[in-house]
């Protein structure tokens, strides 16, 4: 239904701008200098490894280095395609392995290099790239058809990640073959929907089909195939979500699974990629349907679970988030997380593992991909801080939305056009207004406010949403604070306790050493149940300052008696030993989520019942 623009038809500015320069200036901006598994990886002949880690960079790095019209980040992304693409073999095989080793390279690195080179061509048009991607897929279809390899594994479980570089493909030159190959892959690939019951109990057990980035990328299935194919859309993607998120959700829309599904638990851990992933498959999902329910989880995701698990400067990433989270301390036993190890929830360079190090970086570069997108008759917008500069008809058209969305709900849409020209301008008003004006007219809440007609010269529209703070009951029969897109946490005071040292040749060293995060306040509160009181501040220069947030609630919490979950001193219980309040209420300041990195966020109802939902 909806299209993504030009690569280099859309500019991020106001804070997401910021966003992306400090992610630049942090560790994904400099991965390939400091980290051997980039810089000396085997993608560009080194010795180190050969498979997802490189591609998984680029994701991120390439529309980062775009995005930021940085020369010397899209110098470095063209060297590494270049280097890739200089060891592409004569029959078009393009992973880093001899051709004895193929039988047992699993080949979700080629889908995931497939995806990047993809991506590449739409920020440069390089025909080089693009026919390197299209010699890799024939590789992959006579291999698949002559049984040299199959699907498994990584591979088996992410087969429709290889339908994003076909569909690419075949928009361009509708060749038959390349439909043949989508559907082999399907045929080999895993049906998801087949293993739900095991989804509904979560166990201290790793499996393909539990795996929370497999789940992740697998919401979008049906909505790749149906775009290829041309089937008709039956919505799985929802039916699977609901399943998920029964049995699985956060308060801040992701999944439990450290790294597979560990039931709703809030202190139990979401991986870092699982997240990414899944704003991913909801700015896909959102595009291929129209239906805004997408772009509302994207939101509450990207604006929430990431930046939770970034420190500000971006330097450092948690391997695990939980929703509560009272310290950040390397396990001396058995770790709370059923499948991770012992350091997976510090900040460093890779803890636990180095996925989500390479993957992270997608996140912020692809949402701000996805602030304008492309309608057969005009122009969808989110209410993201970017502008988009595009043609319409004959027409060069300029769209600037200046805001300071999610901190602040207004956004003033500025349109430029070369000379009058017709088309629809798509506000998408977000699902938890309360009330929206478009030029200070009330407008109905059904989902998006729809401007359609002749643009002339320059003229601005300004749209207004309004919410009131909120309690919301979470399935743990706990409560937590929202207020518009964003999830409030009372913040626990942190002290970082830097730990710098070498493990199996890898050097962490500031400012990408590893970080403990000690408790320096008190943490057992319940809610009195007394109104929530918005404070807006300038802030500081960090979106989702740890420090300064530029929106904060207050409310009346009253302490409680909650204990540590059993044979742990640095991880709370699940549930409080009681939720009535175990002393008088008093004022304290609520953080966005995304900005405490310890932090309650789930906690009893202990007084009044006003304000709740």
């Amino acid at each position: 239904m909806y299209h993504l623009f030009g690569g280099n038809e859309i500019r991020p500015e106001g804070w997401l701008l910021r966003q992306l320069r400090m992610q630049a200036d942090g560790l994904c901006g400099n991965l390939d200098r400091i980290w051997p598994d980039i810089r000396d990886s085997a993608w560009i002949g080194g010795g180190r490894e050969g498979w997802e880690r490189v591609p998984y960079w680029l994701d991120g790095f390439i529309p980062l280095a775009y995005l930021l019209e940085d020369g010397d980040m899209k110098r470095r992304a063209d060297l590494y395609i270049g280097a890739i693409l200089d060891r592409q073999q004569a029959d078009g095989w393009i992973c880093p392995c001899g051709p004895k080793e193929r039988k047992t390279y699993d080949v979700w690195a080629h889908f995931l290099i497939g995806k990047v080179l993809a991506l590449y061509c739409t920020f440069t048009d390089s025909a080089r790239a693009k026919e390197g991607l299209y010699r890799s897929m024939q590789c992959l279809d006579r291999m698949l058809r002559a049984g040299e390899i199959t699907l498994f594994d990584w591979g088996k479980f992410r087969w429709f990640e290889c339908l994003i570089p076909i569909g690419f493909l075949y928009e361009d030159c509708r060749e038959e073959w390349l439909l043949e190959l989508a559907r082999m892959l399907r045929d080999q690939g895993a049906d998801y929907p087949s293993y739900i019951e095991s989804w509904k109990r979560p166990m201290n057990q790793w499996t393909f089909h539990t795996h929370v980035v497999n789940l992740a990328m697998m919401l979008k299935y049906e909505a790749v195939c149906c775009s290829l194919f041309g089937e008709t859309y039956r919505n799985r993607a929802e039916e699977l979500w609901q399943v998920l998120e029964e049995y699985n959700g956060t308060a801040v829309g992701t999944f439990t699974g450290d790294e597979c599904l560990s039931g709703i638990a809030n202190n139990q851990g979401t991986e870092l990629c699982g997240v990414v992933e899944l704003m991913y498959s909801c700015e896909l999902l959102f595009a291929a349907t129209g239906d805004c329910v997408w772009a509302r989880r994207l939101e509450r995701i990207a604006f929430n679970a990431l930046p939770a698990a970034l420190s500000d400067d971006m330097w450092t990433h948690q391997y695990d988030q939980m929703v509560n989270q009272i310290a950040c301390i390397r396990f001396p036993g058995k770790p709370i997380f059923r499948t991770n190890g012992a350091d997976s929830h510090l900040f460093g360079l890779e803890p636990n593992f180095g996925c989500c190090t390479a993957n992270f970086g997608q996140g912020w570069p692809k949402l701000a991909m996805n602030a304008f997108l492309r309608a057969d008759d005009g122009v969808v917008c989110s209410m993201l801080p970017a502008r988009l500069h595009t043609v319409i008809g004959d027409t060069r058209v300029c769209i600037a939305a200046k805001s300071e969305y999610p901190f602040r709900f207004s956004c003033k849409y500025v349109v430029r056009v070369q000379k009058p020209v017709r088309f629809a301008l798509k506000i998408r008003i977000p699902e938890w207004a309360k009330e929206c004006r478009v030029d200070g007219r009330p407008v109905e809440l059904t989902g998006f406010y729809t401007i359609e007609k002749e643009w002339s010269g320059e003229e601005a529209v300004s749209v207004c949403c309004t919410d009131a703070p909120r309690l919301v009951k979470q399935r743990s029969g706990l409560w937590s604070a929202e207020y518009g897109p964003l999830v409030f946490a009372l913040p626990v005071r942190a002290q970082y306790r830097k730990l710098e040292y070498e493990q199996d040749g890898v050097e962490r060293r500031f400012p990408y050493c590893d970080y403990e995060l000690l408790p320096q306040s008190e943490w057992r509160y319940g809610f009195d149940g007394g109104p929530l009181t918005v404070y807006l501040q300038e802030g500081d220069e960090i979106p989702f300052s740890s420090v300064c947030p530029s929106v904060t609630l207050k409310a009346g919490l009253c302490p409680v008696e909650w204990e540590f979950a059993d044979g742990y001193d640095s991880v709370c219980a699940k549930m409080p030993v009681s939720a009535s309040a175990a002393g008088r209420a008093e004022e304290m300041q609520l953080y966005p989520y995304g900005c405490a990195k310890l932090r309650m966020t789930e906690m009893p109802f202990a007084g009044r019942d006003e304000g709740m939902e």
